[in-house]
């Protein structure tokens, strides 16, 4: 249910571009986002930092989308959200004691020091190399394309992504017995 609650602005921002344009899409997007942030802080009392972020690059790059009657503003943000998880992930070798993806899951698995700081390095990249295909995508295609991009193809690639990453972690699951 969470990820359907994760991906509740992007669906509502898919429908309403299919239904009207971009403009009204974000800021379709952008009430939703505030809605989702808002809902999260009330039920958790607490709002995780890069939903703040997210939701402070929405409303700027949104906004301005708007204001200025630009999309390209729109379709930068996706790339700046994935360049910031990628320097996230990757600033995490060099600061604190334990990766990021360590941190996120060490509580279900244990792996060697060398292998965290892979699945690490891994997911940084991955990130990066997200947000650099998003910009080949916006500069090359039109903007039906970057909705497809962003909406599905994107997301199929992070599922295509955690599937690799789940072979490659396998060997180190340890056997239960029955």
């Amino acid at each position: 249910m969470k990820q359907l609650f994760d991906f509740f602005p992007i669906i509502l921002f898919f429908v309403a571009y299919k239904l009207y344009d971009i403009y009204i899409a974000t800021a379709v997007i952008i009430v939703a986002t505030v809605i989702q942030v808002t809902y999260t802080w009330f039920k958790h009392r607490k709002v995780e930092t890069m939903q703040w972020i997210t939701l402070a690059l929405v409303v700027i790059f949104g906004g301005a989308t708007i204001y200025l009657h630009d999309e390209r503003y729109l379709k930068w943000k996706f790339s700046i959200i994935e360049w910031l998880f990628g320097m996230a992930f990757l600033s995490s070798h060099f600061i604190g004691k334990k990766t990021f993806i360590e941190r996120m899951m060490s509580g279900n698995l244990t792996l060697p020091t060398l292998i965290w700081k892979r699945l690490n390095f891994s997911w940084a990249s991955f990130f990066t190399g997200i947000g650099f295909l998003n910009v080949y995508v916006m500069y090359n295609y039109n903007t039906d394309d970057w909705v497809t991009f962003k909406t599905f193809i994107a997301p199929g690639l992070m599922v295509i992504f955690m599937v690799v990453q789940m072979v490659f972690l396998y060997k180190y699951i340890p056997e239960t017995e029955e």
